[in-house]
């Protein structure tokens, strides 16, 4: 791959002092024509994980992490300013109010991202994290460790020694509870108990009652995508294996809340698939793609009509035959030739492929670190976390080409 020219110009300068030139601010992608911006100014930076909301309900606004604290963009302007001058653990960004959610020394706290005023709303409970903040910001979930987790040796999805970690905390079947938290009464409340790892949890973006959990661990091992509800009713598993090496994880809400996604593999690494869930319904969907387009995560647009995918590292699942780069898919549904005659048509999942489109080039980024595609409220952008440069940086990529593909 040859560098957009922009790129290399920017690359040819030496920073005064030996201090890291900065990437560029902009530039076309010459491999795909499409726009590409850098929002942060600080390297070190990192947009949210992917399932985990970041923008404000008029969004207007993205919040990222920085290596000070917390920042707030302006989507239009892509000026960028410093809510929180302190390294702090941020949760997301609230769909009622958009405050923004944050945990440092044990406690929750909501800074306001215009005025940057901040309040306390709580403790986390002894052993305990807090994950997600349900719709109307009334309740946060999180869970609770009753022992000591083996240690993690990396980060991402692909550092050396995560398989054996993830076999070692499996087995051993540490206590674990998922709670809820009201921080208008202090109240919290234990709804589910399990010796099976707790982990991605995650509120509806729509139904202030629903929660999405995993049990977490090697997925060939494990049934991995629950949903239950905030009283501690309704625990449903989301997918049933039928067959052996079958896996299926990194699940997310649609937009409306009415679906869930994640990412399906029948065995893992051969056949893939991103597979639907209608809450309501049950009713499934699974559209196919190549391995060369598997992504370590997918998003789905706010309209429901595009996905996004971040690609995948050279030790994915998916190797050697995965593809390295943030993807835009369009979902085209198999015509159903039975005009629904079959006895049982409600019951079978509609299958259908993904029609895939290269975005940005990222065979220079190093995929210990994950990208975690998500979508800008307008659907104009996708929003990424990148090494390509070498620091971590938060880039945003065009969803319209800006030229014709070479």
């Amino acid at each position: 791959m040859k560098w957009p020219l922009i790129v290399q110009l920017v690359l040819l300068v030496v920073a005064p002092a030996g201090r890291p030139q900065d990437p560029p601010r902009e530039w076309i992608d010459p491999d795909t024509g499409h726009r590409v911006v850098r929002l942060s100014d600080e390297g070190g930076s990192q947009s949210l994980y992917f399932h985990q909301n970041a923008y404000t309900p008029d969004g207007g606004t993205l919040v990222i992490t920085t290596p000070t604290g917390l920042a707030a963009i302006d989507l239009k302007t892509h000026a960028l300013r410093k809510i929180v001058s302190e390294r702090v653990n941020l949760i997301m960004v609230g769909r009622k109010t958009g405050q923004a959610y944050y945990v440092k020394a044990g406690r929750i706290f909501a800074v306001d991202v215009n005025t940057k005023s901040v309040r306390e709303m709580g403790a986390v409970p002894a052993g305990g994290s807090i994950a997600s903040v349900n719709t109307d910001e009334t309740l946060f979930a999180g869970t609770v460790t009753k022992g000591t987790p083996p240690a993690a040796s990396g980060r991402g999805d692909n550092y050396p020694g995560k398989g054996d970690m993830m076999e070692r905390r499996l087995a051993a079947r540490i206590p674990m509870e998922l709670f809820t938290l009201n921080p208008k009464s202090g109240e919290t409340k234990t709804i589910l108990r399990s010796t099976d790892w707790i982990n991605h949890v995650q509120f509806s973006p729509t139904d202030p009652g629903q929660l999405m959990f995993c049990h977490e661990g090697p997925w060939h091992k494990v049934d991995r995508t629950w949903t239950i509800r905030t009283d501690g009713t309704g625990l449903t598993q989301i997918h049933h294996r039928t067959m052996n090496m079958e896996i299926e994880g990194h699940e997310f809400f649609s937009p409306d809340g009415r679906t869930i996604w994640y990412d399906l593999q029948t065995p893992r690494s051969e056949v893939f698939w991103l597979a639907g869930y209608d809450i309501a319904t049950g009713k499934r969907t699974w559209y196919h793609l190549q391995p060369s387009e598997w992504s370590v995560h997918f998003n789905q647009s706010p309209d429901g009509r595009m996905f996004a995918g971040d690609g995948g590292g050279p030790s994915s699942v998916a190797a050697p035959n995965n593809g390295q780069w943030i993807y835009l898919f369009r979902p085209e549904l198999t015509r159903d030739r039975t005009d629904g005659q079959l006895p049982n048509a409600a019951e079978l999942i509609q299958p259908g492929v993904l029609k895939a489109e290269k975005l940005v080039n990222l065979a220079h980024h190093d995929y210990q670190l994950e990208p975690n595609v998500t979508f800008t409220p307008d659907g104009q952008w996708i929003v990424f976390r990148s090494n390509m440069f070498g620091p971590t940086h938060v880039f945003a990529v065009e969803v319209a080409a800006s030229q014709k593909r070479p």
